[in-house]
C-alpha cells in the first residue's frame, strides 16, 4: 500500500513523524484531506484539529493554533505555531 511521509512540527521542534495513510487539516478555507498521490499544495492553516492515520492504522490527533501545510511527492509537512497532543502541550 502506498504511503505518505508526514512531519508535524511546532515552531520550535518536531512533534510527530512517520508513514501515514491519510491526513486531514483545517485549511483557512475549509477542511482538507490528503491521500497518497495528492497534487502539490501549499495552504495556510487556521486553528483546529490535525488528524493523521498512521500506516499501521493508529490515529494521531493534534490541536493546532495555525500554521501551514505543504504537500509534494507524497511528503506532507505541517508547521504549526503551537501543537497540543493527547491532553499535553507539545
Amino acid at each position: 500500500m502506498a504511503q505518505l511521509e508526514v512531519d508535524l512540527v511546532a515552531a520550535d521542534r518536531k512533534v510527530w513523524s512517520g508513514p501515514a495513510r491519510q491526513v486531514s487539516a483545517p485549511a483557512a478555507d475549509g477542511e482538507i484531506g490528503i491521500l497518497q498521490g495528492h497534487s502539490p499544495l501549499l495552504a495556510v492553516l487556521r486553528a483546529g484539529r490535525v488528524r493523521i492515520t498512521s500506516a499501521e492504522g493508529t490515529h494521531v490527533e493534534a490541536v493546532i493554533t495555525g500554521g501551514f501545510i505543504s504537500v509534494d511527492s507524497d511528503t506532507v509537512t505541517i508547521v504549526a505555531d503551537s501543537v497540543e497532543m493527547a491532553g499535553a502541550a507539545v
